[in-house]
């Protein structure tokens, strides 16, 4: 008997590449949700799955009910200002649960429906995304090479032609200018979304500007990895132009002089297809660890990755993918509720990413 599984917001932006993936799998039943039936039945046709009319603000409950879906994965963001609606209706229905949230409050706290849902024999997994799943992966495949691990910073660059969607500006503008706190030297610091510009030389990419950003590895890795005394993550735009532009107007919400960019996005995603001859469909990630050896010398440890040709987003797609397959097939047991952390490993994530045109590499300092 087949694996129903339903993807909210399914024809869009992440939903979209995570639904075409999981349809190549016969044992899987695809139910594409979302308020557009139009284009839900277009996509759903193309891929081989059905299509529904799902509102969550209205109808979930009932969708919940008439299709019994086994694994929900919701992709429709923003999360910054979502409750954890959407997530306690599964648990009540007796679903699995994933999300793709990178809001840094709304995965860190997610642990608070783990008795509920212990008790309902589901998995409430938050964060299923590049962060913090590919990240975490990442420092727990190295640091046993550390005797001291202590820094870690981390990059990810988007290509301009990019599929991006409303949902991702939307949260990217939600933080732009205001502050949040980061562990730098041992010290929770107070800094600010899009700013701090720095630059840096990618090997297969070139320059690249990079600036602030929030998400939940700030607040869930210095617990989790108790030695670290500074974690520090940017985010840059391929076009230089673009990138400066923002972090000119983070500067007006950070002085106070508007509340907020986030209502921008809609204006601000459409104008930035204006550029796309001018950029690629190349984006970039790197790690780099550095900290002690056995010998208590410094050491170091740099991850690149490279993602060409638009295949870009399958990296924070992945996580909900294997996810959606282990718990399908069987081999990811138990329950409860919380962040994607130690539920994948890098091998398993890199190896998902290999038929892609994504390469990477990794060196020791």
């Amino acid at each position: 008997m087949k694996t129903r599984v339903l993807i909210i917001g399914g024809y869009g932006n992440f939903g979209s590449y995570i639904a075409k993936r999981l349809a190549e799998n016969e044992q899987l039943d695809i139910f594409i949700g979302g308020r557009n039936i139009d284009k839900g039945r277009a996509f759903a046709k193309e891929i081989g799955a059905t299509a529904i009319t799902l509102d969550i603000n209205h109808n979930f409950v009932d969708i919940l009910t008439e299709h019994n879906p086994q694994i929900v994965i919701h992709t429709s963001g923003p999360f910054q200002g979502q409750d954890y609606h959407v997530a306690q209706c599964c648990i009540d229905a007796g679903c699995h649960y994933i999300d793709l949230a990178d809001g840094r409050h709304f995965v860190n706290d997610i642990t608070q429906l783990n008795y509920a849902a212990k008790a309902k024999s589901v998995y409430v997994i938050s964060g299923a995304s590049s962060v913090p799943c590919l990240t975490s992966a990442l420092i727990d495949s190295y640091i046993e090479r550390f005797a001291r691990l202590e820094h870690v910073e981390y990059v990810i660059s988007t290509a301009q032609k990019t599929n991006r969607g409303l949902a991702t500006t939307a949260a990217i503008l939600g933080y732009t200018g205001k502050p949040f706190t980061t562990l730098i030297n041992g010290v929770v610091r107070k800094i600010y979304g899009w700013q701090n510009i720095r630059l840096r030389k990618y090997p297969n990419l070139g320059w690249r500007m990079l600036s602030n950003c929030d998400i939940p590895d700030l607040e869930l890795f210095p617990t989790r990895y108790p030695q670290l005394k500074t974690i520090h993550f940017y985010a840059g735009l391929e076009i230089p132009l673009l990138h400066l532009g923002l972090w000119g107007l983070s500067w007006l919400v950070r002085l106070k002089l508007i509340k907020s960019l986030q209502g921008l996005a809609p204006l601000m995603l459409k104008a930035s297809y204006a550029f796309d001859r001018f950029g690629s469909a190349n984006s970039g990630f790197h790690m780099t660890l550095s900290g002690k050896d056995a010998q208590n010398k410094p050491m170091s440890i740099n991850f690149e990755l490279t993602a060409r040709d638009g295949d870009g987003p399958y990296i924070p797609c992945m996580p909900a993918i294997l996810l959606t397959q282990k718990l399908a097939s069987g081999e990811l047991t138990g329950a409860g509720a919380q962040p994607c952390i130690g539920l994948i490993s890098k091998d398993e994530y890199l190896n998902a990413l290999k038929p892609l045109h994504i390469e990477w590499s990794e060196q020791l300092g």
